[in-house]
This record gives structure tokens, C-alpha cells and sequence, in this order.
């Protein structure tokens, strides 16, 4: 039977590990507000933010009775108050191909600069995979601030964002007009439509994953004495039949102090449930009077916006990035609650040095369909590759082409053509994205 990893106890391998530094690992208690502090801190000490004020400790603390999250102390420091590690992880839907898991959040992972090299961030996230294992949970996710740090736990990166700056008045609009019309609402009216709207765009989007509590809050500037969510102006667009299908979120500032026609729009969020949607946001943003220049960050990687302008040079990529990270814990589980691109049959042999996804799989697909997934041994007539666990989990949303692995010499065909018939079956219509962060 699955446990609730929100009520498991300490795990007692990394209590083990730890102690041999002088240090104890312990849950946060949601209710004692003086440890919700002190963790808060430590986390902003360890993304070298300034120091949660009351307002940003009010805002967040809510979410704490929703998560397991752990600190790490050292008692003898002359303050131990606040932690020298800390973590916190929740069950998230992340969509896939074709349908959805639960997956384990994870976020705010930080060491005190003081307590380096001690073991405590492996303590940490070993102790939070081994909590999603016991909740039968089939992968774990996060996002990262360093690249190059938990592809030693298995991670591998999954999805990829591009970062887009529009030079508006270049681009000349070449879309087709939409039925439906726009509107500007307040922020009320907007996190009321976005309670329904952004799980539906979310759904259809693979690697998108559900936005909740404080994260939620913060897109729509719920923290109004901060001047920049002040600014926050909320766009709207609704169907012929008045129902919302799209909204967007963004700020207007200045460049050129002396030029009131250089102005910047920020994107901040823009989600949409349609392609009339879609079109008729970013017209209304290309076209805002007395603005230069577009900046939308987390946006996809095959962006739809570049065939609606008449000038592609216009739009100028300026960061590519993986975003989304996913571990696979459980194969079978996790590759039968996606579908695939079409029929057929490939073998996956995974070594994973932690044994949760460590064997050999069969995936039995039937395009549009549920496969039939089995840990078996690989026959001789299906495609076969070689892959490290890590991979598994950059192929599981179809965000990279197996063929491109195999010529980096990253996974290995087993079966000649393996790589390619595991691209047929694995990658989507459209690249996954993560569209924000947790």
C-alpha cells in the first residue's frame, strides 16, 4: 500500500549519513511559525535573496501543511535556529503525452556555504526519492539553478524553454484575424479565470506542471506593495460565446527615459486554450501603442508566434535552456500513462545505480492508445537501446530525439535503427514545456 509521503517520518538513512557530520535532519512543523521563518531564510540565504519580510513569510507559509519539507541542523552552532540545508518537496500533476502523472515536486534545495562537502544535499534529495518511491509516485521533477548537479541523482533534463524579444514594430502582424475579441480585467477577474483556465492549457502541454498556493498568488501580483506586481496588467481573451480561452499576464516599462515610444513590455505569463487564443494575445501585445520591444521568457522551443509575423528576423531567441528535470522511478508505471506517436515495440535497458528504474522494459504501443508496459528481458526483435537512468528521463516526454543521443554516443543501439523507432514512438506533435517555475 502506498504511504503518504506528506506524514512519512524522517528517513532514517539520511539521519545516519548526516550524523556522521554532527548534523540531524528534521521535518518542519507548518504550525510553529518561528520554524517556518528560519527555514524561509535559509532558503533566501541559499538563493542569495534578501531576507523574507512578514508579508512574503504570510504569503508563503500557507503552502507548508501541503508539502513535506525538511531542515537540516547543526546544533552546534552558536544559532542553530536557522538550518544549514533545507528542501521541500509536493505531489504535482505534470502532464504527458496523452494524459498525466503525480509527480514529486521538489524545490528549495540549499546548503549554507558554511556546511559544504558535508553530504547534506545528497542526504536530502536520496531521502526525498526514496519518500516518492514509498508513495508509489512514478517520477520525481524540479527545476534547477545549476545545470550540473543532479544528474547524479538521476535527473535528466526533460524540457526546454527559449526566451523570445519581439522588436514589435518590425515584426508586422501576419496572422489571421479571430472571432472572439480582447479585453483588459483586473486582477480579481483574472486569477478567477485563471483558476480554470490555466489547468486546462496545462493539460494540453506536455511537461507543464500545476501552479498552486503561493506560486499562483505571486504571478498575479497578489503582493501589491511590491511596485513591480503593482504594474501587472491582465489581458483577456474570450470566444465568440464569451467564454474565456485565453489570458495573459505582463508589465510595461521604460527603456529610453527621453523616447515614450521605446517603451518594454515583460511577458510575465501567457496561457492559452486555443489557437484564436493564442493569436489574439500576442497581436494585442505586438500592437500596444508607444512599445518597442516584447520580452517573453519560458516560452516554447517551436514557438507558433514566429509564422504569425512578417519579419521572423524580428524575433530575437536569446536564451535556450533546459528547465524541467525529471527522475523516472517507476518505468512501467511511467511509460503506460503516456501514448505514443505510433504502433510498435521497443526494449529500454536502464541502468540506474539507485535500482529504482535499474532492468530492462518492454514498451508495447498503440498509437493514440494506453501501451502495455512489462519489465521483461529484451527479445531479439525488438529495437533495443542502452541508456543511463538519467536519459530515461529526458526521452520520457519525447523533448529529444533518441537518434541525436545515440550519435552523441549518450545511449547505445542495441538493435541497429533502435534510436529511430524509439523517436517514432516517443516524440510529440510538439515539444514539452514547463511554462513556469517551482
Amino acid at each position: 500500500m502506498a504511504a503518504d509521503p506528506l506524514t512519512l517520518p524522517v528517513d532514517d538513512e539520511a539521519q545516519a549519513a548526516l550524523a556522521a557530520h554532527g548534523l540531524r535532519m528534521e521535518l518542519l512543523d507548518p504550525g510553529d511559525d518561528a520554524q517556518v521563518r528560519a527555514w524561509m531564510e535559509a532558503d533566501s540565504r541559499g538563493f542569495h535573496d534578501a531576507a523574507p519580510d512578514d508579508a512574503t513569510i504570510e504569503l508563503v507559509s500557507g503552502d507548508f501543511a501541503g508539502s513535506r519539507t525538511v531542515a537540516v541542523r547543526d546544533d552546534s552552532l552558536t544559532d542553530p535556529r536557522v538550518p544549514v540545508g533545507t528542501i521541500t518537496s509536493w505531489p504535482a500533476a505534470m502532464t504527458v503525452p496523452g494524459g498525466e502523472v503525480t509527480g514529486w515536486a521538489i524545490s528549495g534545495v540549499t546548503v549554507a556555504p558554511t556546511h559544504r562537502r558535508r553530504g547534506i544535499a545528497r542526504a536530502m534529495v536520496d531521502a526525498e526519492l526514496r519518500a516518492a518511491v514509498a508513495a508509489e509516485l512514478p517520477v520525481a521533477i524540479l527545476t534547477v539553478s545549476e545545470a550540473t548537479i543532479y544528474t547524479r541523482y538521476g535527473f535528466g533534463p526533460a524540457a526546454w524553454t527559449a526566451a523570445l524579444e519581439v522588436q514589435a514594430k518590425r515584426a508586422g502582424w501576419l496572422g489571421a484575424e479571430t472571432p472572439g475579441r480582447v479585453q483588459l480585467v483586473e486582477r480579481a477577474t483574472a486569477m478567477e479565470t485563471a483558476r480554470e483556465l490555466l489547468p486546462a492549457a496545462r493539460r494540453a502541454t506536455p511537461g507543464d506542471v500545476q501552479v498552486v498556493g503561493h506560486r499562483f498568488d505571486r504571478l498575479f501580483g497578489s503582493r501589491t506593495d511590491e511596485p513591480e506586481l503593482r504594474r501587472r496588467r491582465f489581458v483577456r481573451y474570450d470566444d465568440e460565446d464569451g467564454v474565456p480561452r485565453g489570458l495573459a499576464v505582463y508589465v510595461v516599462g521604460e527603456e529610453d527615459p527621453a523616447d515614450f515610444t521605446s517603451h518594454v513590455v515583460e511577458v510575465r505569463h501567457l496561457a492559452t486554450t486555443t489557437d484564436d487564443a493564442y493569436r489574439a494575445l500576442w497581436r494585442y501585445l505586438l500592437e500596444l501603442d508607444l512599445v518597442r520591444t516584447v520580452r517573453a521568457p519560458l516560452r516554447s522551443t517551436d514557438e507558433p508566434l514566429r509564422w504569425l509575423v512578417r519579419d521572423q528576423r524580428a524575433i530575437r531567441t536569446t536564451e535556450l535552456r533546459e528547465h524541467l528535470w525529471v527522475r523516472v522511478l517507476d518505468p512501467v508505471a511511467a511509460f503506460s500513462a503516456r501514448t505514443y506517436g505510433a504502433s510498435g515495440r521497443l526494449a529500454l535497458r536502464v541502468t540506474d545505480p539507485a535500482g529504482y528504474a535499474d532492468g530492462s522494459f518492454v514498451i508495447h504501443a498503440t498509437e493514440g492508445f494506453a501501451p502495455r508496459v512489462a519489465r521483461a528481458g529484451a527479445g531479439s526483435d525488438v529495437p533495443t537501446l542502452e541508456l543511463p537512468v538519467d536519459l530515461l528521463g529526458s526521452l520520457y516526454l519525447g523533448g529529444v530525439s533518441a537518434v541525436t543521443l545515440a550519435r552523441a554516443g549518450r545511449i547505445t543501439e542495441v538493435t541497429p535503427g533502435a534510436a529511430l523507432a524509439a523517436d517514432r514512438l516517443l516524440r510529440g506533435s510538439e515539444p514539452p514545456l514547463l511554462a513556469t517555475w517551482f
